[in-house]
Protein backbone atom coordinates (compact mmCIF):
# COMPACT_ATOMS: atom_id res chain seq x y z
CA UNK A 1 0.00 0.00 0.00
CA UNK A 2 1.38 2.98 -0.66
CA UNK A 3 2.42 5.68 1.93
CA UNK A 4 -0.16 8.85 2.58
CA UNK A 5 1.90 11.61 1.53
CA UNK A 6 -0.39 13.77 4.18
CA UNK A 7 1.22 11.51 6.76
CA UNK A 8 4.47 11.50 5.76
CA UNK A 9 7.33 12.87 7.89
CA UNK A 10 7.11 16.79 7.85
CA UNK A 11 4.54 17.25 5.75
CA UNK A 12 1.43 19.05 7.23
CA UNK A 13 -1.36 16.03 8.39
CA UNK A 14 -4.02 18.67 8.23
CA UNK A 15 -4.14 22.22 7.57
CA UNK A 16 -7.19 24.17 8.27
CA UNK A 17 -8.32 27.72 7.37
CA UNK A 18 -10.82 29.78 9.04
CA UNK A 19 -11.75 33.10 9.31
CA UNK A 20 -9.73 34.99 12.01
CA UNK A 21 -11.69 37.00 15.17
CA UNK A 22 -12.19 40.97 14.02
CA UNK A 23 -9.35 43.45 14.18
CA UNK A 24 -6.69 40.41 13.77
CA UNK A 25 -4.97 42.20 10.62
CA UNK A 26 -5.26 39.22 8.34
CA UNK A 27 -8.20 37.83 6.15
CA UNK A 28 -7.82 34.11 6.85
CA UNK A 29 -5.86 31.81 9.25
CA UNK A 30 -4.61 28.66 8.12
CA UNK A 31 -2.98 26.30 10.69
CA UNK A 32 -0.66 23.94 9.56
CA UNK A 33 0.24 20.24 11.53
CA UNK A 34 3.45 18.80 11.74
CA UNK A 35 4.23 15.14 12.77
CA UNK A 36 7.77 16.86 12.79
CA UNK A 37 6.92 19.81 15.31
CA UNK A 38 7.08 18.44 19.01
CA UNK A 39 6.57 21.54 21.34
CA UNK A 40 7.23 24.84 18.91
CA UNK A 41 4.18 27.47 17.43
CA UNK A 42 5.47 29.74 15.26
CA UNK A 43 3.15 31.89 12.91
CA UNK A 44 3.78 34.32 10.02
CA UNK A 45 2.03 36.76 7.36
CA UNK A 46 1.65 35.32 4.10
CA UNK A 47 -0.09 37.20 1.64
CA UNK A 48 -3.46 38.12 3.28
CA UNK A 49 -3.37 35.10 5.49
CA UNK A 50 -1.78 34.09 8.42
CA UNK A 51 -0.13 30.61 8.69
CA UNK A 52 0.24 28.93 12.22
CA UNK A 53 2.50 26.36 12.46
CA UNK A 54 1.38 23.21 15.67
CA UNK A 55 2.57 19.84 16.37
CA UNK A 56 0.05 17.19 14.77
CA UNK A 57 -0.73 15.39 18.18
CA UNK A 58 -2.12 19.29 19.64
CA UNK A 59 -5.54 18.96 20.48
CA UNK A 60 -8.91 21.49 19.22
CA UNK A 61 -8.99 23.30 22.21
CA UNK A 62 -4.72 23.69 22.68
CA UNK A 63 -5.31 24.74 18.57
CA UNK A 64 -7.31 27.24 19.10
CA UNK A 65 -5.61 28.72 22.27
CA UNK A 66 -2.22 28.72 20.84
CA UNK A 67 -3.77 30.88 17.01
CA UNK A 68 -4.96 32.87 19.45
CA UNK A 69 -1.36 33.31 21.46
CA UNK A 70 0.22 33.84 18.15
CA UNK A 71 -2.46 35.90 16.64
CA UNK A 72 -2.10 38.83 19.37
CA UNK A 73 1.88 38.31 19.03
CA UNK A 74 1.89 38.82 15.50
CA UNK A 75 -0.44 42.05 16.15
CA UNK A 76 2.16 43.33 18.31
CA UNK A 77 5.08 43.48 16.39
CA UNK A 78 3.12 44.94 13.81
CA UNK A 79 2.36 47.84 15.97
CA UNK A 80 5.56 48.56 17.15
CA UNK A 81 6.11 49.87 13.73
CA UNK A 82 5.04 53.11 14.11
CA UNK A 83 1.85 54.15 12.08
CA UNK A 84 2.60 58.10 10.37
CA UNK A 85 -0.68 60.30 10.76
CA UNK A 86 -1.87 59.47 6.76
CA UNK A 87 -1.80 55.38 8.17
CA UNK A 88 -3.55 56.39 11.67
CA UNK A 89 -6.13 58.56 9.23
CA UNK A 90 -6.60 55.76 6.76
CA UNK A 91 -6.88 53.18 9.15
CA UNK A 92 -9.75 55.90 11.63
CA UNK A 93 -11.50 55.55 7.54
CA UNK A 94 -11.39 51.43 7.30
CA UNK A 95 -12.39 51.30 10.74
CA UNK A 96 -15.52 54.27 10.18
CA UNK A 97 -16.80 51.80 7.51
CA UNK A 98 -16.37 48.54 9.17
CA UNK A 99 -18.34 49.60 12.38
CA UNK A 100 -20.42 52.73 11.77
CA UNK A 101 -21.51 52.48 8.00
CA UNK A 102 -18.66 55.68 6.83
CA UNK A 103 -21.26 57.96 8.98
CA UNK A 104 -18.08 58.88 11.45
CA UNK A 105 -16.04 61.10 9.27
CA UNK A 106 -12.81 62.47 10.84
CA UNK A 107 -11.06 65.60 8.99
CA UNK A 108 -8.16 64.99 10.51
CA UNK A 109 -6.07 62.03 12.86
CA UNK A 110 -3.09 62.37 14.17
CA UNK A 111 -0.55 61.13 16.61
CA UNK A 112 0.11 63.80 19.74
CA UNK A 113 2.16 63.94 22.81
CA UNK A 114 0.36 66.56 25.06
CA UNK A 115 -1.91 63.87 26.58
CA UNK A 116 -0.28 62.14 29.00
CA UNK A 117 -3.54 61.74 31.41
CA UNK A 118 -5.77 60.16 28.37
CA UNK A 119 -5.61 57.91 25.47
CA UNK A 120 -7.25 59.77 22.80
CA UNK A 121 -9.43 63.05 22.56
CA UNK A 122 -11.75 64.10 19.85
CA UNK A 123 -13.20 67.85 18.91
CA UNK A 124 -16.41 66.88 17.33
CA UNK A 125 -17.21 70.31 16.01
CA UNK A 126 -13.77 70.37 13.64
CA UNK A 127 -14.00 66.43 13.19
CA UNK A 128 -10.44 66.11 14.53
CA UNK A 129 -9.35 62.92 16.46
CA UNK A 130 -5.59 62.88 18.51
CA UNK A 131 -4.68 59.84 19.93
CA UNK A 132 -1.54 60.00 22.35
CA UNK A 133 1.77 58.67 21.16
CA UNK A 134 1.76 56.15 24.68
CA UNK A 135 -0.48 53.84 22.31
CA UNK A 136 2.27 53.62 19.71
CA UNK A 137 3.70 49.90 20.27
CA UNK A 138 0.39 48.98 22.12
CA UNK A 139 -1.33 45.68 19.71
CA UNK A 140 -3.59 46.73 17.24
CA UNK A 141 -6.98 46.05 18.89
CA UNK A 142 -5.96 48.57 21.40
CA UNK A 143 -5.13 51.60 18.65
CA UNK A 144 -8.33 50.48 17.02
CA UNK A 145 -10.51 50.31 20.08
CA UNK A 146 -9.00 53.48 21.13
CA UNK A 147 -9.60 54.93 17.30
CA UNK A 148 -13.42 53.61 17.55
CA UNK A 149 -13.86 55.77 20.74
CA UNK A 150 -13.25 58.54 19.32
CA UNK A 151 -14.78 58.47 15.84
CA UNK A 152 -18.00 56.88 18.45
CA UNK A 153 -17.78 60.74 19.73
CA UNK A 154 -17.93 62.21 16.02
CA UNK A 155 -21.83 60.55 15.51
CA UNK A 156 -22.58 61.05 19.68
CA UNK A 157 -20.65 63.67 21.60
CA UNK A 158 -21.12 62.10 25.48
CA UNK A 159 -20.85 58.53 27.35
CA UNK A 160 -24.30 57.57 27.28
CA UNK A 161 -25.82 53.85 25.98
CA UNK A 162 -25.99 55.41 22.62
CA UNK A 163 -22.57 55.69 22.59
CA UNK A 164 -21.79 52.85 24.40
CA UNK A 165 -23.89 51.03 22.29
CA UNK A 166 -21.85 51.95 19.05
CA UNK A 167 -18.68 50.46 20.83
CA UNK A 168 -20.68 47.18 21.05
CA UNK A 169 -19.91 46.04 17.44
CA UNK A 170 -16.35 46.06 18.12
CA UNK A 171 -15.61 42.12 19.57
CA UNK A 172 -12.83 43.50 21.05
CA UNK A 173 -13.97 46.17 23.18
CA UNK A 174 -13.76 44.75 26.66
CA UNK A 175 -10.52 43.05 25.89
CA UNK A 176 -8.76 46.26 24.80
CA UNK A 177 -10.41 48.33 27.63
CA UNK A 178 -8.90 45.62 30.13
CA UNK A 179 -5.60 45.48 28.67
CA UNK A 180 -5.49 50.04 29.24
CA UNK A 181 -6.72 49.72 32.88
CA UNK A 182 -3.79 47.07 33.07
CA UNK A 183 -1.35 49.83 31.90
CA UNK A 184 -3.01 52.50 34.14
CA UNK A 185 -2.75 50.10 37.29
CA UNK A 186 1.14 49.04 36.01
CA UNK A 187 2.40 52.76 36.33
CA UNK A 188 0.60 53.16 39.88
CA UNK A 189 2.53 50.07 41.11
CA UNK A 190 5.92 51.27 42.91
CA UNK A 191 9.02 50.90 41.47
CA UNK A 192 11.50 47.79 42.95
CA UNK A 193 14.66 48.64 42.87
CA UNK A 194 16.95 46.03 40.66
CA UNK A 195 19.40 43.72 41.67
CA UNK A 196 22.52 46.23 41.45
CA UNK A 197 20.20 48.18 44.33
CA UNK A 198 19.37 51.20 42.41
Amino acid sequence: MPADPLHSAGKPQRSTTSQPPSGSGASAIEVRRSSRRRRTVSAYREGDRTVVLIPARMSEAEEQRWVSVMLDKLAAQESKRVLGDTELSERAQRLSAQYFEGRARPASVRWVTNQNTRWGSCTPSEGSIRLSHRLQGMPEYVVDYVLLHELAHLLVPGHGPRFWRLLEAYPRTERAKGYLEGVVAAGRLPHLPDARGE
